[in-house]
């Protein structure tokens, strides 16, 4: 028998965590309380945003349903293992759709994971060899979850940073955002010594460390820091315009196309086709590769580079289907 109130309580909503419905004697049989101390107890789990759902018969039932808010999960650790290594596994690869919430919840779950569970996690990544598209570097989940750490508390980061040209600095910063293009993780950050705004590769940050010193969060030059990221890319590298039409409609288009590379929009006339538009600094062939893993057919009106090198893949890509020689 469970005496202790808030250990009851815990143990209670543990079982109430398992998707079925829990008779009321049976709850009372698990707790060893009597059915009057269940039916309090609901009522305390209710009154701290649990949703519980009670059904009427000769036993009675209860079951925890989805509410307005999201309450307060307990994990045994088989489940909090499996969550860590998932969210370790597309934080580190930037998985389109994987975004700074995810960071934030590994931060939040590695801040709370009891040592021996941390090390299982540890462990099951290191022998585990991922399978990734390789559009993006690979990062270390724990720089992520030190970043994201930083920027929830507004603490000062101090890290070293590689630059392009292989030149490695110093630097200290105030973290404002971790911004996802999909293929990479940049962070948006006033640089402290360069007393101005700075975008960072996340890849090419090591041995982040929160300094534990606060700061009073400053205005964006921009409004928001994905808007400073565009801004900032399309400073630093040449850059092109392009246009595709595809045979689907915005929708279907949307949902394959990566956010990055535009927004489509239904061509004049209909049809069934839709035109996207955008501006890209990446190579036109690796531009035309991400186009056709859309799956609908399409057409480059812009520019003729990009028209040249799709025909070029799809001859290619035809003898390779067809077992003939590429000359």
């Amino acid at each position: 028998m469970t005496t202790d109130t808030p250990a009851r309580l815990l143990q209670l909503l543990s079982l109430l965590q398992t998707p079925r419905e829990w008779p009321g004697g049976e709850l009372a049989g698990r707790l060893g309380v009597s059915r009057r101390t269940v039916r309090r107890d609901i009522d305390r789990l209710r009154e701290l945003g649990y949703p519980v759902e009670a059904s009427k018969g000769a036993d009675g039932g209860y079951r925890l349903v989805a509410g307005k808010a999201m309450p307060p999960l307990l994990l045994d650790d088989e489940e909090a293992v499996a969550i860590a290594v998932g969210l370790r596994a597309g934080a580190g690869h930037a998985v389109a759709g994987v975004d700074e919430a995810s960071v934030r919840a590994l931060a939040k779950l590695e801040q709370v994971l009891p040592a021996r569970l941390r090390h299982r996690v540890t462990t099951l990544q290191a022998a585990t060899t991922p399978l990734t598209s390789g559009d993006g570097a690979s990062i270390a989940p724990e720089t992520l979850t030190v970043m994201a750490s930083a920027v929830a508390g507004r603490e000062r980061l101090r890290f070293a940073y590689r630059a392009a040209d292989g030149s490695e600095t110093r630097r200290q910063a105030e973290p404002y955002r971790l911004v996802s293009t999909g293929r990479r993780w940049y962070l948006v950050a006033y640089d402290v010594d360069r007393d101005d705004w700075r975008t960072f590769r996340v890849d090419r940050v090591s041995e982040p460390f929160a300094t534990g010193a606060r700061f009073a969060p400053r205005e964006m030059p921009t409004g928001s820091a994905a808007e400073y990221l565009r801004r900032s890319i399309q400073r630093q590298q040449e850059t092109y315009g392009f246009a595709v039409a595809f045979a689907g409609s915005v929708a279907e288009v949307g949902a394959r196309l990566p956010r990055w590379l535009g927004t489509p929009v239904e061509e004049e006339g209909g049809g069934g086709w839709c035109v996207v538009r955008g501006d890209t600094g990446d190579p036109v062939e690796w531009l035309a590769v991400r186009l056709a893993m859309v799956g609908c057919e399409f057409e480059v009106r812009e520019p003729a580079e990009l028209a040249a090198c799709a025909r070029e893949l799809g001859g290619r890509l035809s003898r390779a289907g067809a077992g003939e020689e590429c000359g």
